[in-house]
């Protein structure tokens, strides 16, 4: 017996939408039976997990701060993902995006005017176009595999900022510690509102979001990317180039990653150091296959995927439990998610596998008599 997946005629429309939902289900039963396998409630771990860090006004803000990234970089990759490229490297976008934004408050540290958060913000999402431009521009000429390479970069951008920050950008002031200066008030992105920590990086996830819905809906671009996406060849038949396409969906998913990057040292950090990331980038792919590639579902799995992140931490105080829980939640989640996505597509069939055997067959010898020539 083997199984094999076959393609369904038809998916359920129904299915299609609970399909989220049902994964968070089994995400949570799976974590249930995690917790008692621990030697904990679950019902109080659940709690402290998903509930206690929407109780506190403080907490509102973190999460607003945390969700910022995810959904600024997942609403770069459902482009990326719906044309068929495969951008894993984000989080090495996000990383450049950060560096190439804080090169004024760091080299020109005096400098202070209303231009220089514009010019960072600007910055830092060409920084990101740029270095995501590497694995499209090794796919369309070399055809090499853009997830090998992509996510490759990502080691190659985390040394780099570990170099700058521990050499050439390390803080004078700063007593040796690998960090920069901190920024001046000209580069630290506003808060939204006053006495709390969420800043305008969550407005320009909200607007990136209803821009890219638009895009995808109601222009020939999103309509390019969508039949690409599902068929090369078609594409090809109506005119659409799939070289630019690998070219624009990954500037375009490494502009919102490395955007996401400024928008976190500015708003959040305040400077750069070693490490400015929990790992927003790779977390962003849950997010987007969370959010079906709808920039719109998008956001509100961006704040599922940053309640994790609190929860994780009040868990981790409250109750004792390790920090990986968390990773543990979000990766059960994508399997979930993915594993409902390929049962909505496919179903599963039970193939038997019959050897049959070389049977030489014995010449027959025939009783009619042999004519005369």
């Amino acid at each position: 017996m083997r199984i094999e997946l076959e393609k369904r005629p038809e998916r359920s429309k129904l299915f299609s939408i609970l399909s989220p939902f049902i994964a968070l289900g089994l995400t949570l039963i799976v974590g249930a039976i995690l917790f008692l396998a621990l030697g904990k409630n679950p019902a109080e771990a659940m709690f402290y997990f998903f509930i206690d860090p929407l109780l506190v006004g403080w907490s509102l803000h973190e999460l607003a701060i945390k969700a910022t990234p995810l959904i600024l970089i997942a609403v770069g990759l459902s482009v990326c993902f719906r044309s068929n490229n495969w951008n894993i490297g984000a989080e090495g976008q996000f990383v450049m995006g950060a560096i190439a934004g804080s090169i004024i408050p760091v080299m020109f540290h005096g400098w202070e005017s209303p231009l220089v958060l514009p010019l960072m913000m600007i910055s830092g999402a060409i920084g990101g176009a740029l270095y995501a431009t590497i694995p499209a521009l090794l796919k369309a000429k070399f055809n090499t595999n853009e997830i090998l390479t992509s996510l490759m970069l990502v080691y190659v951008a985390q040394l780099f900022l570990d170099w700058l920050v521990r050499g050439p950008w390390r803080n004078p002031e700063g007593f040796n510690f690998p960090e920069t200066r901190n920024f001046n008030a000209s580069a630290i992105l506003p808060e939204i509102l006053d006495g709390g920590r969420a800043h305008w990086g969550l407005i320009f996830a909200i607007v990136a979001a209803l821009a890219t819905w638009f895009m995808m809906r109601s222009t020939l671009k999103g309509f390019e990317i969508s039949v690409l996406g599902q068929s090369a060849r078609a594409g090809r038949f109506a005119g659409f180039s799939a070289t630019k396409m690998v070219f624009f969906a990954f500037i375009f998913s490494g502009a919102m990653a490395g955007l996401a990057g400024i928008a976190e040292v500015s708003g959040a950090i305040g400077q750069l150091r070693p490490v400015i990331s929990p790992g927003y980038g790779f977390t962003a792919i849950i997010v987007a296959f969370l959010g079906r590639l709808n920039p719109l579902g998008i956001v509100a799995a961006g704040l599922v995927l940053a309640l994790t992140y609190l929860g994780g931490e009040a868990a981790q105080i409250s109750i004792g439990v390790s920090d990986k829980v968390a990773r543990l939640f979000q990766g059960a989640l994508l399997f979930f998610v993915l594993a409902c996505d390929t049962l909505i597509h496919y179903r599963i069939r039970l193939r038997s596998t019959v050897k049959v055997a070389n049977v030489t067959a014995a010449p027959v010898q025939s009783s009619a008599p042999v004519e005369a020539r």
